[in-house]
C-alpha cells in the first residue's frame, strides 16, 4: 500500500480572477483542501531565449501525494500558461490534525 503524504503544491497565475477562478476549481473538485492565494509578485525568468519579466499571482496549494496527478492535470488543462509552473513539496512535518485534514478534504467522493 502506498503510504500518502500532505504535499505544498505552488504555481503562479497572471492576475488575480485567474487565482481565484483556479483556487475555488481545485477545491471545488477535492484536488486541494486549500488554496492561498498570495499578493502579487515580479518574477523574472527564461523563456525561448529572452529573459522576460511578468507581474504574477502565487498560489499555495495543500494536497495528498494521491490527488497530485490529477491536481497537476487540472492545473494545466485549465492555466492560461503554455508551460505553467507546478512544484510539489512533501510536508516533512506538521500539526497531525492538519495533515489528516488535507487528506480528508482531498480524499475522492464515493
Amino acid at each position: 500500500m502506498r503510504r500518502v503524504t500532505t504535499l505544498l503544491v505552488l504555481t503562479n497565475l497572471p492576475d488575480q480572477a485567474a487565482a481565484r477562478s483556479l483556487a475555488e476549481q481545485l477545491v471545488a473538485a477535492r484536488l486541494a483542501a486549500c488554496v492561498n492565494i498570495l499578493a502579487p509578485c515580479r518574477s523574472v525568468y527564461r523563456w525561448q531565449g529572452e529573459v522576460e519579466t511578468a507581474d504574477e499571482v502565487p498560489l499555495l496549494i495543500k494536497t495528498s501525494s494521491e490527488r497530485f496527478a490529477e491536481l497537476a492535470a487540472a492545473i494545466r488543462a485549465s492555466h492560461p500558461y503554455e508551460l505553467p509552473e507546478v512544484v510539489a513539496l512533501e510536508i516533512a512535518a506538521g500539526l497531525p490534525e492538519y495533515l489528516a485534514w488535507v487528506t480528508a478534504e482531498t480524499a475522492p467522493s464515493a
